[in-house]
């Protein structure tokens, strides 16, 4: 819509356009969101039904998530090129291919590829959708559309369990756990068609170069670096998987010398290294791959440990995790509205005390029920828990983006949300080592419920030993989150209102939609 368009009140037409235009990415966003929530909750099932052995497991969500992780920055930059409504409708069909690859998997390498393959298109498709409503909204609208957004995060964190239980339970056409990906395919199809329809097309006046080097050597690094952390216990941790994850820091050092180099030559680094040199960015990046390491391991941990574990039903197990979500969008919001202007970076530490504390009162209560504990009994350490998760989540993008100069505002956006995902899965790849580890080879069916009580127990106390790691890495955060930054920068919040032009680099500003 043109200001002429607003100046001569023409603007209903296009006002209903925008908002179906919303709907449709909006809709593939909690697709994609659902999509990682909704795996954890059936992967039992999975294992049951295909045969999966435990690396096989680990890799259908660490890969998901470490494809997302490389290609994110990318997939924002090829919307800026080559207009973000193309790069989003590739995305959500080749999602929605790869969700049908999964669903009709024969074995679980095909699953794991599928997986990897959904990943990758979800990095195309995710970053185009806070691009395009930037693109399509006025600054004065946006508040109320990232609300919305705001909002569909917390219903995917609490629906992806639930639906993942019950579309694995119903059994639907006898296809056991197929459905929860399934389901993708008529939601992509309609967001296709309509997505042509309905979404204008945009591209960024002065986009950034590719860096396909830069994407190659940090996939490289963390394959090297997660590929022996997986196949290890099974393997008997033989030498050549030390000598790939102590190779993988070699590669990443090499990543650093080519992205100086790639930053003298044309401005266009994949990773702006400059951004280290702000303690509190630098600072906040490290808590961002801290968190994502102790999320990666307990969520997949806890699942094993109620269905396994425990022999949960998938409804009983989807059900036990309301609390836990509702707690995490409570506290954000409230931190986020009432905490943090007040009390400012004491907000997050005392987050991360409230999860440890969360963490270490789950522990006691397993090991005082151990295998006859009741969902009742879990909802005091997983509503401790979620509330401080939610202290900590909603407000740290902006404390690590308060010292950050306004015209790097754009690749610092996109790097947390890499980092994050990659956190991530590196701790799905440390599994194997904090839970899979202590847990022995051969045990008898009888065995392997106490065995993964016990190993969900010796996890927990990583958990809680991550957070306590958090805490200290957050004292080099500022203390009030709205501080300007160096250079003159007004911080985060100043360049959100000030809108994508005035923001130095939109193209890059919403790289990564996940949180």
């Amino acid at each position: 819509m043109t200001s002429t368009d607003q100046l001569s009140g023409t603007q209903a037409p296009a006002d209903r356009r925008r908002w179906f235009a919303l709907a449709i990415v909006m809709t593939a966003a909690f697709m994609d969101l659902v999509d990682v929530t909704i795996v954890n909750i059936a992967i039992p099932s999975i294992q049951r039904d295909t045969g999966a052995t435990f690396s096989h497991i680990q890799w259908i969500t660490a890969g998901y998530a470490l494809a997302f992780a490389a290609g994110l920055i990318t997939g924002g930059r090829l919307g800026d090129i080559h207009g973000r409504k193309r790069l989003f409708l590739i995305g959500i069909g080749g999602f929605t291919l790869a969700s049908a690859l999964c669903g009709f998997a024969a074995n679980p390498d095909m699953l794991v590829a599928a997986r990897i393959l959904q990943g990758a298109m979800a990095a195309l498709m995710v970053p185009q959708v806070l691009s395009i409503v930037h693109a399509t909204f006025p600054a004065h609208e946006r508040g109320k559309v990232f609300g919305l957004f705001g909002a569909i995060v917390g219903m995917g964190a609490v629906l992806g369990p639930l639906l993942g239980a019950l579309l694995t339970e119903w059994n639907l056409f006898g296809l056991e756990w197929r459905p929860i990906f399934l389901i993708n395919l008529p939601v992509g199809i309609a967001g296709l068609i309509l997505g042509r329809r309905f979404i204008t097309e945009s591209r960024a006046p002065k986009a950034l170069k590719l860096d396909l080097p830069g994407v190659g050597l940090v996939t490289l690094g963390l394959l090297m670096l997660l590929y022996p952390l997986t196949r290890g216990r099974e393997l008997d941790w033989p030498l050549w998987g030390y000598a790939s994850m102590a190779g993988s820091l070699v590669v990443l050092a090499v990543l650093v010398a080519y992205e100086r180099r790639k930053t003298a030559r044309d401005g266009s680094p994949l990773i702006e290294l400059s951004l280290f040199r702000v303690k509190s960015f630098a600072a906040g990046i490290a808590v961002q791959v801290v968190f994502g390491v102790g999320l990666g391991i307990f969520f997949l941990v806890w699942t094993l440990y109620l269905q396994i574990g425990l022999g949960w039903s998938l409804l009983k197990a989807g059900l036990t995790g309301v609390p836990f979500s509702i707690a995490v969008s409570a506290a954000a919001g409230m931190s986020v509205q009432k905490l943090v202007p007040r009390f400012g970076r004491k907000v997050l530490q005392a987050g991360a005390l409230v999860m440890a504390t969360g963490v270490l009162l789950y522990m006691w209560e397993s090991e005082r029920y151990g295998q006859g504990i009741a969902p009742w009994q879990m909802a005091l350490p997983l509503i401790v828990m979620g509330a401080g998760m939610g202290l900590i989540f909603a407000p740290l993008t902006d404390a690590i983006l308060s010292g950050v100069p306004r015209e790097h505002a754009g690749s610092a956006s996109g790097l947390i949300n890499t980092v994050q995902q990659m956190g991530n899965a590196l701790g799905l790849g440390l599994v194997s080592v904090v839970f899979f580890g202590v847990i022995d080879d051969g045990l008898a069916p009888a065995e392997m419920g106490p065995a993964f009580v016990d190993a969900f127990q010796y996890a927990l106390g990583w958990v809680a030993g991550i957070m306590g790691v958090i805490f200290l890495l957050m004292f080099a955060l500022p203390r009030r989150s709205a501080e300007a930054g160096p250079e003159g920068s007004e911080g985060p919040e100043s360049v959100d209102a000030a809108g994508p032009e005035a923001a130095g680099e939109p193209e890059e500003a919403l790289t990564g939609a996940k949180g």
